[in-house]
C-alpha cells in the first residue's frame, strides 16, 4: 500500500525454496485522521484508526472482508504507537486471520458491523483424539465447554492464552476473543512479545509460537506476502 501511505521499516517474511526467510518491505495503513472521509459511527477503537478509503480499496483487491481488514490495520497502527520497535504489519495479522478462520467466516460465521463473529467460532474439542489434549481451563466461559478447551474466535485463541493476552481493541471495556478488534490486538501483542518482527528469524519464531508447525509458518508467510502486493 504505497499509493496513499508512507513507507516504514516493517516487513513481511517469505520463505524461498532454500528455506531461508527473506524480508519484503511493507507499509503501515494511514490514520483516518489524515483521510477526507469519516469512519462510520460503528467504527470505534482501533478500527477507527485506519483510513477507510485505503481499507475499501484493499478489501476489494484482496478479498479480505472490510470489517476484518479494519481490525487488522487498526491493531497494527495501535501497536506501532504502543510498541514502536515491534514492526508488525497488518498483513501478518490478516494472514493469521485467513488461515485460522477465513477472516471470521469459518463454518458459516461472519463478522458483524461491530466486528463480532456471529455465530461464534469454536474449534474442535482438544480431547487428544485429533489434537493435543487440553482439559478445561475456563469452565466454559469462552469456549462453551467445561470438559475440554476449544480454540475461540476469528484468531482461534485457546482460553488459557486469551486469559493472559486478551485485549480490548474496540474500547468497550470487554476482552472478547470473538470480536476482531480485540482478537487482532491480542494476537499482535502476543507476536510482538517475541521482539522486533522486522528480523526474519524473530518473525518466524513469533508465528511458530502461534502454531508449532513449520508448514503453518510458511503458509502464513505466503499469505501475508500475497496481501502486501495488492496493497502497494
Amino acid at each position: 500500500m504505497r499509493a496513499s501511505v508512507a513507507r516504514t521499516a516493517a516487513v513481511v517474511i517469505t520463505t524461498v525454496p532454500t528455506g531461508i526467510a527473506t524480508p519484503l518491505p511493507e507499509a503501515e495503513p494511514a490514520s483516518a485522521a489524515s483521510a477526507t472521509p469519516v469512519a462510520p459511527p460503528l467504527l470505534v477503537g482501533n478500527a477507527a484508526l485506519a483510513d477507510p478509503v485505503w481499507a475499501a480499496r484493499v478489501a476489494q483487491e484482496t478479498g479480505i472482508p472490510m470489517r476484518a481488514l479494519l481490525g487488522y490495520a487498526g491493531a497494527s497502527l495501535a501497536l506501532a504507537a504502543e510498541q514502536s520497535g515491534c514492526h508488525l504489519g497488518w498483513n501478518t495479522l490478516a494472514a493469521l486471520g485467513s488461515v485460522e478462520s477465513g477472516h471470521g467466516t469459518h463454518d458459516g460465521s461472519a463478522l458483524g458491523a461491530d466486528g463480532t463473529a456471529l455465530p461464534g467460532i469454536f474449534g474442535p474439542a482438544l480431547d487428544g483424539s485429533a489434537f493435543a489434549a487440553i482439559s478445561d481451563t475456563d469452565r466454559g466461559a469462552w469456549d462453551g465447554s467445561s470438559e475440554w478447551d476449544r480454540a475461540v474466535g476469528p484468531l482461534q485463541f485457546i482460553p488459557a492464552t486469551w486469559e493472559r493476552w486478551g485485549a480490548d481493541g474496540n474500547g468497550d471495556g470487554v476482552d472478547d476473543p470473538q470480536q476482531i478488534d480485540d482478537a487482532a490486538l491480542a494476537a499482535g501483542r502476543y507476536l510482538c512479545h517475541y521482539g522486533e518482527l522486522s528480523r526474519p528469524e524473530r518473525w518466524r519464531t513469533a508465528v511458530f509460537a502461534f502454531n508449532h508447525v513449520d508448514s503453518y509458518v510458511d503458509t502464513v508467510a505466503a499469505t501475508a506476502n500475497s496481501y502486501a502486493v495488492p496493497a502497494g
